[in-house]
């Protein structure tokens, strides 16, 4: 019986585990979702300095991939940046010129589609 009873205790806890194990594993899919940026929008025009480029938090993100280049990532002539960021904001001085950014969330096992804004700096 004593035997039986341990088994018994064994078992519901060995399934606890268990259902405790899955939901720490269980990654949420935010590959439907957007990122919303808020600066700098689409088709600004700028003054030469230090851009800070601002966008709405995605909640199950764990980071964000933010690109930058000129003028834009279909014709690009450079590549600026390319960095994985933990934060909703980012600083660069950048010089007069066109500039195209894009930005998505990204958590261990997902990523959502690029928010893509272009943008002027003048002198």
């Amino acid at each position: 019986m004593i035997f039986r009873m341990r088994n018994l205790f064994f078992c519901i806890v060995l399934a606890f585990f268990s259902v405790a194990c899955e939901e720490i594993l269980v990654v949420e899919d935010i590959s439907q979702e957007s990122v919303i940026t808020l600066a700098p929008s689409n088709n600004s025009v700028l003054t030469e300095g230090t851009i800070t480029f601002s966008w709405n938090e995605l909640l199950e993100a764990e980071q964000y991939r933010m690109q930058l280049a000129t003028p834009t990532f279909e014709n690009a002539s450079q590549i600026l940046l390319d960095s994985l960021i933990t934060t909703t904001s980012f600083s660069k001085t950048l010089e007069f010129g066109n500039y195209e950014w894009r930005i998505r969330a990204e958590n261990s096992e997902y990523q959502t589609a690029y928010t893509i804004q272009n943008f002027t700096v003048e002198e």
